[in-house]
């Protein structure tokens, strides 16, 4: 089996791809396709929602962070084991960093790389003709990219909807559907993106509604027409991440949800077994584990519950005097003094490390990342250098006097100093590793 594939892509962010990519994938679920959803960018929700529709694990695709094997590898995997493949792009289609060519980060890149054809969602409120211009440009913009059809979205009747598709179709792109102005149709966000799948009660409900409107709204045959084989060039295959451990401990709850698919999956490749635990039910890593792993998610919005769980702090301080723990960003932010909540009030942490953080003085920290580990750890040995993503509200309002654990550049390769901490056994970091480079 090889999976047929498509990128579902926008002028900008907030054009409704993400809701035309969860139709898309819902409906072709419900038509008994194998489906398989993946993510341009570093996005680590909207995986999740893929899973839900699909009902088989999403992944990203990373023009900056990972290698072209480990992009080919990636793909390769997912296309294998689907009849149908969705990539739902990230920002606008040709939105990524100032890098080498086809390395920016952009939707794009991947598109060009690929080969795959793009469906183009365009928010036509306020606007009709107009559109076509818009649709002229993005098609002629990169000979390497394909727009090979167009979803109109929010549509306010159907002369709005013949206006705009009569322009688009005198440029030969066909316009494959059109979606109504619809709130119910969007989901709830908050401060990093859309509220996480598995808080919805009702996304079983969601998606069947969204499935129902995609055959009602989209030509469905024609999308699967346009469908192409991902053109896969890198030979060989990609190592993964080294595991931290032979058997490693997984925080899991609503506090700790933030991991990679790829980074676990390599993990598991490696030999390495998962064990799941959960700090917010006052759970210890289990016992039987030689590494534990303290991932992203919204501690901010449990302060107050984790600063209770002393079964949970005193556990992992036992773990922590013999063995390695890791925490990325939420992580790291529970592995320090103190977090200050969105109101201001302080929690004691595990104090593991000795920074703190506060979600009261929130500012967005936002780009890829290139890590030089300074010390051996869980990550990988001194001088590993890793690629990456940093994406958090929260402020470091104490640092601490550990040693630092990396030394960082942004995306472009300005230098950012010092950071993470490290004592013991112990390391942390607001960097999210997606490959090593």
């Amino acid at each position: 089996m090889t999976a047929r594939g498509l990128i579902v892509a926008a002028p900008r962010s907030g054009a409704g791809k993400t809701t035309v990519t969860l139709a898309l994938l819902a409906a072709l679920h419900r038509r008994g396709f194998a489906v398989q959803g993946a993510k341009a960018g570093p996005d680590y929700i909207d995986p999740a929602f893929h899973e839900a529709a699909t009902g088989r694990a999403s992944f990203n695709l990373d023009s900056w962070t990972m290698p072209p094997s480990l992009l080919d590898a990636l793909l390769g995997e997912g296309a294998a084991r689907a009849d149908v493949l969705v990539i739902e792009g990230v920002m606008g289609l040709y939105d990524g960093i100032e890098a080498a060519p086809r390395c920016t980060g952009a939707t794009a890149d991947l598109a060009a790389r690929f080969r795959l054809p793009v469906l183009l969602v365009i928010d036509v409120a306020g606007q009709s003709q107009s559109a076509a211009a818009l649709v002229r440009g993005f098609a002629a913009h990169d000979p390497d990219v394909r727009i090979a059809g167009v979803v109109l979205n929010r549509v306010g009747s159907e002369r709005h909807r013949r206006l705009v598709a009569d322009a688009i179709a005198a440029l030969g792109v066909p316009v494959l559907g059109a979606v109504p102005r619809d709130e119910t149709l969007m989901l709830p966000e908050r401060h990093l993106g859309l509220v996480q799948a598995a808080e919805h009660a009702d996304l079983a409900a969601w998606l069947d509604r969204i499935a129902a409107m995609a055959e009602q709204c989209l030509d469905l045959d024609a999308i699967l027409r346009l469908a192409a084989p991902p053109h896969l060039s890198a030979a060989g295959s990609y190592p993964p991440m080294p595991p931290p451990g032979q058997r490693i401990a997984l925080a899991q709850d609503a506090a700790f949800s933030f991991v990679y698919p790829h980074v676990i999956d390599g993990w598991r490749k490696a030999g390495a077994e998962i064990a799941t635990f959960s700090p917010l039910a006052d759970e210890l890593p289990p016992e039987s584990c030689d590494a534990c792993w303290l991932p992203g998610g919204y501690p901010e919005l449990h302060a107050e519950r984790l600063a209770a769980a002393r079964n949970f702090c005193a556990g992992l301080a036992r773990f922590a005097e013999t063995r390695p723990v890791h925490g990325e960003c939420g992580g790291y932010m529970v592995l320090g003094e103190a977090l200050e909540d969105g109101d201001g009030v302080s929690h004691a942490m595990t104090g593991l490390l000795g920074h703190a953080t506060s979600f009261a003085k929130r500012k967005l920290h936002l780009g890829y990342r290139q890590a030089h580990l300074l010390a051996d750890g869980p990550l990988g040995p001194q001088g590993t250098v890793l690629r990456g993503h940093e994406f958090h509200y929260a402020a470091l309002i104490a640092p601490g006097s550990d040693e630092p654990l990396v030394e960082l550049t942004d995306g472009k390769g300005d230098a950012l100093g010092k950071a993470g901490g490290r004592r013991g056994h112990v390391t942390g970091t607001f960097f999210h590793a997606m490959a090593r480079t």
